[in-house]
């Protein structure tokens, strides 16, 4: 299954970046039992925040879709190594938490977050079907436009 997941990120142009290593004071994920707990991922990519801002106000919809991929993209990178580079383990994407940062207004922080839940399906198949939530907020870190994080189920 490895090399399908490899083969569906190389159709889809995507390289998995090195995982992100945490801005505070916690850890990038925890094992317990057989569940992989990813803590909330930014839309980081080449090393900075790529998309800033608010949605709905200096953030269009279609930027904010790219933010959730980005922030999937982490997601998948934290896996990686959290799994010792074998992704294959991923037998279900239990629930991703989206997290928007929202102008007065806006409420389609669920099409911001398909980006992320169409990049994880894209990438994992059925594994990647999952429960989630899609909330709007005031800010986030380091005035991020997009957190997501997630809860996987892995074989041990």
């Amino acid at each position: 299954m490895s090399d399908t997941i490899d083969g569906r990120l190389a159709a889809l142009g995507i390289s998995l970046p090195e995982a992100a290593a945490p801005a505070a004071n916690y850890v990038p994920y925890v094992i317990s039992g057989n569940l992989l707990l990813l803590s909330g991922q930014l839309p980081i990519e080449g090393g900075k925040v790529a998309v800033i801002g608010l949605v709905g106000g200096d953030v269009a919809l279609a930027d904010a879709q790219r933010a959730a991929e980005l922030c999937a993209i982490n997601i998948l990178a934290q896996a990686k190594a959290a799994l010792s580079g074998d992704l294959s383990r991923i037998t279900r994407v239990v629930k991703l938490n989206g997290f928007v940062a929202s102008a007065p207004g806006f409420v389609e922080q669920h099409l911001v977050i398909n980006g992320a839940s169409n990049l994880i399906a894209n990438v994992l198949g059925d594994a990647g079907k999952h429960a989630r939530a899609a909330v709007g907020v005031a800010q986030l870190p380091l005035n991020a436009a997009v957190e997501i994080d997630a809860i996987l189920e892995i074989a041990l």
